[in-house]
């Protein structure tokens, strides 16, 4: 057999893998140790498998991941992220559709100390769906506008596909992450008025909840102060380059932790939670980096990635058309695999093409994350979908997927606009 059926083969058993629900990172670096043993045989098979994990694992980068892991947990374990919903519920509640957008607003502001999308899905859907529920919002749009929201854990900073981007392509991770927060508040807004336009056609969907006082709502802005020092914590650092990516996430997770305590809202069972929680969180993203190198190593052998490459670079189309390919590439996988893993496979193949074509690294990096979003809400993987669905319980599946659809087009709205105006991804990067 030739390298490249070969390499077909293994994609091909891949991905019947994983749809079989079998972990990410175990099934990347076992189809591909087992494929680079059947081409360079057992000894550099195994080689290539305890060099990879060791690499991974020892890595002074990868530390970014488990400490910004362990901000979160604390975050939520502490209570920040039921602040973060009182003070939006306060603000925006009163409203038609409120309480949806007040839950916009709140995950974007817990996204900014998160990094997960899943984090932030599970988290909100907790905290706000019974609010939603009481006030008689449709469950369609409450799940959805929370599925979709939580995506914006990957978005908007500090993010573990920010992260997992810059290593894989030896970009700033600083520069990444501040390029996020515009498109992160573009979506935000987006996201916000995909709801007012649902319910100023339907207002039977989102019934107004109570009024507040002027006063209440200044009072309430005291909930949002937490997130704002630590976001400004971490993103300041970076934007005036104090410190490094690493450092600015050992800033965050200690200004969480010492908010916590001074506050008295951390007890000692949750701080205990909090750490196994970012344990087993962390050792899962770092066995699929760490498994999606085996693999990549297994296609590199097999050469498609150079050829796939060649071959999108060489199509006779103009370079912005070239790009919508490989979009819509992504769009497509996205419905099919993690984000992680997609992220990881193709980034390898198609980073070099955006190089040769003029795109900055920086901008495809936001595109590509932006992109990934989308396949967390998208049917049949829709990861986002299945956590929300595993808090709502009783709400039928397909409600939430239906849910999801209109913030699904404010996401492509926004993949256009970056498209045609760069500059909201590279503005504040082009400052630092």
């Amino acid at each position: 057999m030739s390298l490249t059926t070969i390499g077909v083969i293994g994609i091909i058993v891949l991905l019947i893998l994983l749809f079989s629900n079998m972990p990410v990172g175990f099934v990347m670096a076992m189809i591909g140790f087992l494929g680079f043993a059947y081409l360079k045989g057992w000894g550099p098979g195994f080689s290539v498998l305890t060099k990879d994990f060791f690499q991974m694992f020892s890595a002074h980068s990868l530390t970014v991941i488990p400490l910004f892991m362990f901000m979160g947990q604390i975050s939520f374990y502490s209570g920040i992220s039921r602040r973060l919903y009182d003070s939006a519920y306060v603000l925006m509640g009163a409203r038609k559709g409120g309480l949806a957008m007040a839950t916009v607003a709140a995950c974007a502001g817990f996204a900014a100390i998160s990094g997960s999308t899943n984090a932030t899905a599970a988290t909100m859907a907790t905290v706000t769906l019974p609010e939603m529920k009481r006030f008689g919002y449709d469950m369609g749009l409450a799940t959805g506008a929370v599925a979709a929201a939580g995506s914006l854990g990957i978005l908007i900073p500090p993010s573990t596909l920010f992260i997992v981007y810059g290593i894989l392509t030896e970009q700033s991770i600083g520069k990444l992450f501040v390029a996020g927060i515009l498109p992160g508040l573009l979506l935000a807004a987006l996201f916000m008025l995909a709801i007012y336009l649902r319910v100023r056609h339907n207002p039977a969907l989102a019934p107004a909840g109570p009024k507040t006082t002027f006063i209440q709502k200044v009072k309430s802005l005291t909930g949002v102060l937490e997130a704002l020092l630590i976001f400004g914590a971490v993103m300041g650092g970076l934007f005036v380059g104090l410190f490094t990516p690493t450092e600015a996430a050992a800033t965050g997770a200690f200004f969480t932790l010492l908010l916590s305590v001074i506050r008295r809202q951390l007890s000692w069972k949750d701080f205990l939670k909090a750490i196994a929680d970012t344990t087993r969180l962390s050792c899962m993203v770092m066995v699929i980096v760490a498994g999606a190198t085996v693999f990549g190593h297994f296609m590199a052998v097999t050469r498609i990635p150079f050829d796939l490459s060649i071959w999108v670079g060489g199509l006779p189309l103009p370079r912005m058309m070239i790009m919508m390919v490989i979009i819509l590439i992504y769009l497509v996988g996205g419905c099919f695999m993690d984000g992680f893993a997609l992220i990881m496979l193709t980034v390898p193949i198609f980073f070099p093409v955006a190089l040769a074509l003029g795109f900055d690294p920086i901008w495809f990096g936001v595109i590509i994350v932006l992109i990934a979003e989308m396949g967390v809400i998208t049917p049949p993987v829709g990861i986002n979908v299945y956590v929300v669905y595993g808090v709502a319980k009783t709400i039928p599946l397909q409600t939430i997927f239906k849910g999801v659809m209109p913030f699904l087009l404010a996401l492509i709205i926004c993949n256009v606009l970056l498209l045609i105006f760069p500059q909201i991804a590279l503005f504040l990067p082009g400052l630092m």
